[in-house]
């Protein structure tokens, strides 16, 4: 869990202590772009394995999936203020605000989901955690295509 923080930290920390003079909505982006980073970086390694592209390791499956699990319970909706979507630097659609409930909504099936799948990829079995991995994959997707440019 640390490990998630700090690569947070360093991901947006980094840039806004050159742009001091950042507002709290670009600030905001940083964030989640940084929560995504994060999210995404576990999820192709895990999503190696379950291709078959990367020899499966348990231990290192799990951390994936226990550090995915983390990243998803952190405020990400401190990253969405209001007005955050007009930037060049975002690829979130307004949708999101004009459907507040239905995101929220997707952001707790997203935690649901990581949830099982760090509990099922402490037990070790493949198939039981490819089938997790899956709907991991579903619930980011779901948010992805309704509110990502």
């Amino acid at each position: 869990m640390k490990k998630i923080f700090l690569a947070i930290a360093l991901a947006t920390t980094g840039s806004l202590s050159v742009a001091g003079d950042d507002s709290l909505t670009e600030q905001a982006i940083e964030y989640r772009s940084g929560l995504m980073e994060v999210m995404g970086w576990n999820m192709k390694r895990m999503g190696a394995v379950i291709k078959g592209k990367a020899r499966y390791d348990q231990a290192a499956f799990a951390r994936n999936a226990r550090d995915l699990n983390a990243a998803a319970h952190l405020d990400m909706l401190a990253g969405f203020p209001e007005d955050s979507d007009d930037s060049d630097e975002t690829e979130a659609k307004s949708e999101i605000w004009l459907d507040w409930e239905n995101f929220t909504a997707k952001l707790d099936k997203l935690r649901k989901e990581t949830d099982a799948l760090a509990r099922v990829s402490s037990g070790g079995d493949l198939n039981a955690i490819k089938a997790r991995f899956a709907n991991v994959g579903k619930a980011c997707k779901g948010c992805h295509k309704e509110y990502r440019k």
